[in-house]
């Protein structure tokens, strides 16, 4: 199975923390988005806690076969089959651990929230999946002899990290940098968001065809999300500056 984040962020930048803009306006879209990753976990086989999928090798057994038929697998996506063509929007509510899950979900709440907020929700929805789904589409179109199974919300998140360097280019943003103890330091988004896509594009440059981390989704979900936002509101005020809370980051298993 490709897990479908990045152990980069963590590594390297550390935590990213946001917020939303001013006001308390709700994000329904963003926590229904997250509720249906969580509920969907908890009753599949990857959550573990199901005793209807076994232990041991039965229990692996049921979870391949789980990311085989909704995760998208590449040799099979450009085949002539509808249901195959499916897979890149059902393989966004996919999720291989919980570290996998808790971490895409913690993104997806601190940057989603203030990005629904802005786009509004009908937008915002329409907007995480179709970049989704692109971004999915378009590391199977790299990758078309893969059998890998790809699954996770990655690359509708990186979209919404795109959308926010350009709607909130001077949100300040946590960083833990390894190599300065660990310390916590806040940067604009502009500083630290780029530089998470440039950790994306060398990783990806250096990924084999095997189990890992799908850093390709990654950068194409990131472009068409700061695409989108640019030609979108390119001709409207862009939020200058907001609140910061500070989340921890997360890595994918």
């Amino acid at each position: 199975m490709i897990r479908n984040w990045s152990t980069g962020v963590r590594r390297t930048v550390g935590s990213l923390g946001g917020a939303r803009p001013a006001g308390r306006r709700s994000a329904p879209v963003t926590h229904t988005l997250i509720t249906m990753c969580c509920l969907l976990f908890l009753v599949s086989p990857a959550a573990g806690l199901n005793p209807v999928y076994g232990t041991g090798e039965e229990l692996l057994a049921a979870q391949r076969a789980y990311f085989r038929r909704w995760g998208v697998i590449p040799a099979e996506l450009f085949e002539d089959s509808p249901g195959s063509a499916l897979t890149p929007a059902t393989a966004l509510f996919v999720h291989g651990s919980w570290v996998h899950l808790l971490g895409n979900m913690l993104f997806l709440y601190v940057f989603g929230a203030m990005t629904e907020q802005r786009m509004g929700r009908l937008q915002f929805a329409l907007f995480y999946l179709g970049c989704g789904y692109l971004a999915l589409l378009g590391y199977a179109g790299a990758n078309a002899h893969s059998q890998q199974s790809l699954v996770g919300a990655s690359g509708a998140i990186s979209a919404v990290l795109g959308a926010v360097l350009f709607l909130f280019p001077r949100a300040r943003v946590t960083s833990l940098l390894p190599f300065l103890f660990f310390l916590p330091l806040r940067f604009p988004a502009w500083v630290v968001l780029p530089f998470w896509a440039a950790l994306q594009w060398t990783a990806a440059g250096r990924a084999g065809d095997g189990p890992g981390v799908a850093y390709l989704a990654h950068l194409v979900g990131f472009g068409l999300g700061f695409v989108f936002a640019w030609v979108r509101f390119g001709r409207t005020t862009r939020v200058k500056s907001v609140p910061v809370a500070a989340p921890e980051g997360e890595n994918q298993p």
